[in-house]
């Protein structure tokens, strides 16, 4: 239940700061408010924000559950998370959440906040590579490694095995 807790205070302050505070200031810098008419880029953006956060949140139920632990690095899982969405990609959260980035750039219709959510998953993928990846192979040994050679880190395995 605590870990529950953790994960959930962890991943909002997330969520907050990075997919709706920033995003919210480069809209506003960008003189972006709401759309005037609802369209179907609305329409899609929207289904396209839900999706990115359903994977976000199922990354969430996935660490708690099976991987007793957080996304926050500094309370990361007790276990090796190769389940649920790990399964198919090594780093579900951050796709989550560039394509909510995205369908909130297309609701807006902004390429600022695109932009933003390009810059987002660079950052992320340096983060990735240079601190995730090398602490996850210290932490999980053989195990991360044999995971590492069978799931890609952002490209989807769309087959099971």
């Amino acid at each position: 239940m605590f870990v529950a807790f953790r994960a959930i205070t962890f991943s909002t302050l997330f969520v907050a700061l990075l997919l709706v505070y920033l995003p919210a200031r480069v809209l506003a810098r960008s003189g972006i408010t709401r759309p005037e008419s609802f369209g179907s880029a609305q329409v899609v953006g929207i289904i396209v924000t839900a999706l990115g956060t359903a994977i976000a949140l199922w990354c969430i139920v996935t660490f708690i559950s099976i991987g007793k632990g957080t996304p926050a690095p500094f309370d990361p899982p007790r276990r090796l998370v190769v389940r649920g969405p790990y399964q198919f990609v090594r780093n579900p959260m951050y796709i989550g959440a560039v394509v909510a980035l995205s369908g909130a750039a297309l609701f807006y219709r902004s390429i600022a906040l695109l932009l933003y959510g390009v810059g987002f998953l660079a950052i992320s993928h340096v983060f990735v590579v240079l601190y995730e990846e090398p602490a996850l192979q210290r932490t999980f040994g053989n195990d991360y490694d044999d995971y590492r050679r069978h799931v890609h880190r952002w490209w989807p395995r769309l087959h099971l095995s």
